[in-house]
């Protein structure tokens, strides 16, 4: 496999092995985590409660055991989509096609251990692109408006920066197009910097701090501050302080949430100009504290809680984007391959093929756009000078 594919499908792969390891522990504190486990998590562990189908009437799902969540369904739904449509994507594709796939098409869900459509396991965020596009006939563009603002439409981004491999700016511009179908604010706005940092992570010599960089050229309001928050805290760690208190204290200011991610403050999930979801500040901070090292920085993740499974997943598609499939533990992923009876690596080249065809025709598309600039600049010669 090619350097470019090999990273490429990595970040696929790299996405879902974090939000596996991360779903078994999702929605709890560290402290709560290290008491469950006897210490901080290491690897694939098994469920919070034993009797999961009743422990949590809202969520009966199998989280643990190598079982991917919501994340990684809705990444391969995206990938489909993409396949079918065979160009780049908007919020009309996501009406058209993405929520037929949603509503319509079964599959296997492991958290739920039986086939059914992903409309049965996503969560109320995510129900809610089928409710406005399909059963509202909203414009697509906007039908992410009034939706709880989080990180639904971010977790599922890393195909749109893979397809934009290497043009943080493209990856943006096209999936806060593509997220208008499902977030709003600062939740959209979460969705484009992360396509952003994958598409940077694709990059020629991308580095952790590259990739930092990109994600802050093109990120605004709350979320560009909170990034550098968490930027200035990472330079400052001395390596020994416990990093996920550091990481929580920099997005703190940030975070709509608070301190008790079970029981939302009164304000939590509303728009704003001022505030950033937690999970891809904290995700880039494990990145670029540990190097890019894919273990060091999901196992980080994961151990951070609350919404660890997203935390992750994101940090696991930039780390496999910088690293390739080489950095993902092999045992991790092909544990993570089977409980899920998902095959990764197909996912990955599926996406990988149709970013090679996208390549061809962006080309094509860039050298009619360069020629047409040429003759608008030869036609309008010497205008700027009277």
């Amino acid at each position: 496999m090619r350097e470019a594919e090999d990273r490429l499908v990595a970040v696929i792969v790299g996405a879902a092995v974090g939000d596996a390891l991360g779903g078994a522990v999702e929605g709890y504190s560290p402290e709560d985590i290290r008491e469950r486990h006897g210490g901080p998590v290491t690897g694939i562990v098994g469920p919070w409660f034993a009797d999961w189908e009743n422990a949590r009437p809202m969520s009966p799902y199998h989280k643990g055991d190598g079982r991917v969540t919501d994340d990684t369904l809705m990444t391969h739904a995206l990938i489909e989509t993409y396949e079918r449509v065979g160009g780049h994507l908007t919020a009309y594709d996501v009406a058209s096609t993405l929520v037929p796939i949603m509503m319509s098409e079964p599959r296997w869900i492991p958290e739920l251990e039986r086939t059914t459509v992903l409309l049965n396991r996503v969560f109320l965020a995510e129900k809610w692109i089928v409710l406005r596009c399909h059963y509202s006939h909203a414009d697509p563009r906007e039908a992410g408006v009034g939706n709880v603002v989080n990180c639904g439409a971010a977790m599922y981004m890393a195909p749109v920066g893979a397809v934009n491999a290497g043009d943080p700016d493209a990856a943006y511009a096209e999936a806060m197009d593509v997220a208008g179908a499902h977030q709003s604010s600062f939740g959209r706005e979460a969705a484009g910097v992360f396509a952003g940092a994958v598409a940077a992570a694709l990059a020629p010599g991308a580095t952790p701090a590259s990739v930092f960089d990109a994600a802050i050229s093109v990120a605004h309001d709350g979320t560009r501050a909170a990034l550098i928050a968490v930027r200035e805290t990472v330079a400052a760690w001395d390596g020994r302080t416990d990093l996920q208190l550091l990481l929580r204290g920099a997005i703190r200011p940030f975070d709509t949430v608070g301190e008790a991610y079970r029981e939302p403050d009164m304000d939590a999930r509303k728009p704003s100009r001022t505030k950033s979801i937690e999970e891809l500040p904290v995700a880039m901070g494990y990145v670029l504290a540990h190097g890019g090292d894919y273990p060091a920085a999901v196992l980080g993740a994961v151990n951070y809680g609350r919404d660890c499974d997203s935390i992750a997943t994101m940090a696991g598609a930039i780390c496999g984007g910088l690293r390739g499939l080489d950095a993902v533990p092999r045992p991790w992923a092909d544990a993570v391959a089977d409980a899920s009876r998902i095959d990764l690596l197909d996912a990955g080249r599926r996406l990988a093929a149709v970013a090679a065809r996208l390549a061809v025709s962006d080309t094509e598309r860039a050298e009619r756009a360069l020629a047409v600039a040429r003759a608008r600049g030869e036609a309008l010669s010497g205008v700027a000078t009277r």
